[in-house]
């Protein structure tokens, strides 16, 4: 009875410690996104800046730029849906700047019934460059005879409309148009779900504790 006890509780302590060292990795995650979150916060809220020559991912994601040039009229929809807003679509949009560049502007989110206002003309638009990563094998293939797109690719979107692999997500566009609401970009859509791990594995080491005690205590009481 002795080993037995002996046994189960080595067995038990193993467990335990291998439960209490995932929740306590789940802590120094914690840590680290909450910095990266804070780095990407600080980053997104910086002053504006020119737009790059050759603005690259890993670099520049993020990164707050103004500049002006003419909507050519040239765009596609987006399919989205928003908490508070419901189905809709990013309108994405063709801007020649002054210096004779194309580049992409996500100008923001629009109802579904709503009618899609005249997308030309001079513009001036601050926003974030960004490259979001929402393509998964889920995703149905676009539907370019309509302009209908249903993940926001960089790579794709520019090879359908002629242009550099560059969008920027506007913050505040001038002029503005009344049927689009700026959908800016934001630390919100990041997922941070550690918290929830670590209470999910100091959770199963105090239950398997309890268990543990149990069994202990019917072993010894030879009652098992």
């Amino acid at each position: 009875m002795r080993a037995r006890f002996i046994l189960t509780l080595v067995l038990a302590l193993i467990v335990l410690a291998v439960l209490v060292s995932l929740g306590t990795w789940q802590m120094r995650r914690l840590e680290w996104k909450r910095g990266v979150l804070a780095d990407i916060e600080v980053r997104i809220a910086t002053a504006p800046a020119a737009l790059p020559a050759s603005p690259e991912p890993a670099r520049d994601r993020y990164l707050p730029v103004r500049l002006s040039g003419t909507l050519t009229g040239e765009g596609v929809r987006v399919l989205a849906s928003t908490r508070d807003r419901g189905a809709g679509y990013r309108i994405v949009q063709v801007l020649e700047t002054d210096s004779g560049r194309r580049v992409m502007v996500d100008l923001g989110f629009q109802p579904v019934a709503a009618a899609t206002p005249e997308l030309t003309g001079p513009l001036t638009v601050t926003g974030n460059l960004h490259w979001p990563d929402e393509l998964d094998r889920w995703t149905p293939a676009p539907e370019p005879d309509k302009r209908l797109f249903f993940a926001r690719d960089v790579p794709t979107l520019s090879a359908f409309l002629k242009t550099e692999p560059v969008l920027i997500v506007a913050r505040v566009s001038d002029p503005a148009f009344a049927a689009i609401e700026p959908l800016p970009v934001s630390t919100e859509a990041i997922p941070n779900r550690h918290l929830e791990y670590v209470i999910t594995w100091f959770s199963f080491a105090a239950i398997w504790t309890v268990m543990t005690a149990v069994v202990l205590w019917r072993i010894r009481q030879r009652t098992f």
